[in-house]
């Protein structure tokens, strides 16, 4: 007994070494692994995939084996809860950040060639010397143009760490010889507000196209800008925003509404409920407001139309919205791959949920925009159908409803021609920058003396450029489909030179003078003009 008290304090302290030492070899930061202890149905599925890895009787790729699995999981649950591959995480990353690291271009792979549209304002490659219309052939002497070159190569080899440098190899048009450009790659913004100026004397345009971590900071410093020019309205644009991180969503909203006016409600599976209120931050709390979405606007978007409208705070302008009402959490897997999990549910401030039914599944959850067009829901309000048990009042009396999307205040129809809608794709699918691209590359001196100014107000688009778009596109030789359509197409022409040669704020200028929703806000404006008081 003697002896074991004489070394009872050598024993503890060795005890305590051991546990020290055992503690600093395991990794108490990976807490979902700690939180969900080994079980016989994790047990089971690796096992499988070592049988497949060790005793299959063909090589398999076990890692495509383990996305494949993951994705079935998650679509079993409901369709926003979604994995991404290692391969896919940083362009997500860097687009929900704001930025990435790079050398600051916008480019096409142009018959197997890097064709720089625009250097980016500010950034590395303009600094450097870098020009529209140059092709990139070499960086740090690794060539990236070529068919055979993955796309994912090129981006990869733009890309790296911060003040890292790469030394590009250019071709110029007039250059007999190679170009050389040391380029110190730096932060590169990713803009979330693609547009931002004055419609009118009083009204006042913000085309936000996704909430990311910058959106407020670069929502503020425009809407301040155009306070300043004196706007006593607003057009907020959530049109094809998909959504985004609700933090900064509610910042957004916060500069609408008063303090304590409630945002949003986020409940969990135990039920419990998150209630977020606004602050006496904003800084636009009183002047009239018009939020503009359609059938793609989603989530966060959904976010904002629903806090305002539950608030009889603006009016909410366009078609139905898209119905998301699940917030996600992004969860690492441990292998550079992530999970985007859907953690609770959101309801808007009068207790509404706009979440679309899911229980048929994926495919008929994203499918559902054919039954829109099919029971002609985007060509009138009346066709939209709601239940009277997901009836909802706003304080000031507007009946409102849950059940899927945000149904507008005001209902503009959406032109369902195939005039219409392949226009509509034109303008916005790239493809008429495709051909401004080769139409400049002949013609770029043309514009190196115009001012934006002068260039919005004076420059107009040629029959001869007209034509020479509508035989690239092969829309309609004769004109017979498109004869009442064309002064839109040169407009979409138009648009898309103002963008490449200025900037996208300049694209949206120039477009929207034909929008049928913006020009429903101007009327609405109009008609309150010859009324006695002006107000939400």
């Amino acid at each position: 007994m003697g002896i074991q008290k004489k070394y009872l304090p050598l024993l503890l302290g060795l005890a305590i070494a051991v546990g020290i030492f055992l503690g600093s070899k395991l990794n108490f930061s990976d807490t979902s692994d700690k939180i969900f202890a080994t079980n016989a149905k994790k047990d089971k599925l690796n096992r499988l995939i070592d049988y497949i890895d060790y005793e299959y009787v063909d090589h398999v790729n076990t890692d495509s084996i383990v996305d494949v699995t993951v994705n079935g999981i998650l679509e079993n649950l409901d369709p926003h809860s979604v994995y991404i591959p290692a391969n896919q995480y940083q362009d997500n990353a860097d687009d929900m950040r704001g930025h990435f690291v790079g050398i600051g271009v916008s480019f096409y792979v142009y018959k197997d060639t890097i064709a720089v549209i625009k250097t980016i304002e500010g950034g590395p490659a303009e600094k450097a010397g870098i020009k529209a219309g140059d092709r990139i052939l070499y960086a740090d002497e690794y060539k990236i143009f070529g068919d055979a070159i993955p796309r994912d190569n090129i981006t990869a080899r733009l890309k790296g760490e911060i003040n890292s440098k790469v030394l590009l190899k250019i071709a110029r048009k007039g250059e007999e010889e190679l170009l050389k450009f040391n380029v110190k790659r730096n932060e590169v913004p990713l803009l979330s507000v693609d547009a931002s100026y004055k419609l009118t004397n009083e009204v006042g345009y913000i085309k936000v196209n996704r909430f990311s971590e910058t959106t407020h900071k670069e929502f503020k410093s425009a809407l301040e800008i155009l306070i300043d020019k004196g706007i006593t309205a607003l057009i907020l644009d959530l049109r094809d925003n998909p959504g985004g991180y609700i933090s900064t969503t509610q910042q957004v909203i916060d500069e609408f509404l008063e303090d304590d006016q409630l945002i949003l409600i986020t409940k969990n599976k135990s039920g419990e409920e998150d209630l977020i209120f606004a602050t006496s931050k904003g800084s636009f709390e009183n002047g009239r407001l018009y939020v503009l979405i359609n059938q793609n606007s989603a989530s966060a978007s959904e976010i904002v139309a629903g806090a305002l409208q539950d608030n009889d705070r603006g009016t909410i302008v366009g078609r139905r919205s898209f119905g998301k009402g699940l917030v996600q959490r992004e969860m690492s897997l441990g292998d550079g791959s992530s999970v985007r999990l859907t953690i609770a549910r959101y309801y808007t401030p009068t207790g509404r949920s706009i979440q679309r039914p899911y229980s048929n599944g994926n495919n008929a959850y994203y499918n559902d925009y054919e039954s829109r067009y099919k029971n002609g829901e985007m060509l009138s309000v009346d066709s939209i159908k709601v239940a009277d048990s997901l009836r909802f009042v706003t304080p000031k009396g507007k009946v409102v409803y849950g059940g899927g999307g945000i149904i507008p205040d005001v209902f503009v129809p959406k032109d369902t021609s195939l005039e219409n809608e392949t226009l509509e794709y034109i303008s916005r699918s790239g493809f008429a920058s495709y051909f401004v691209f080769e139409y400049l590359e002949k013609n770029r001196t043309q514009f190196s003396d115009i001012t934006l100014k002068d260039f919005v107000a004076n420059y107009d688009v040629d029959e001869d450029l007209l034509n020479q778009f509508i035989d690239y596109s092969i829309i309609d030789k004769d004109h017979s489909e498109f004869r009442n359509h064309l002064e839109h197409i040169k407009t979409i022409i138009k648009a898309s030179i103002a963008q490449q040669i200025f900037d996208t704020n300049t694209f949206e200028l120039i477009l929207n003078n034909d929008d049928k929703m913006i020009q429903k806000v101007l009327d609405l404006e109009s008609k309150l003009e010859t009324s006695p008081a002006k107000g939400d």
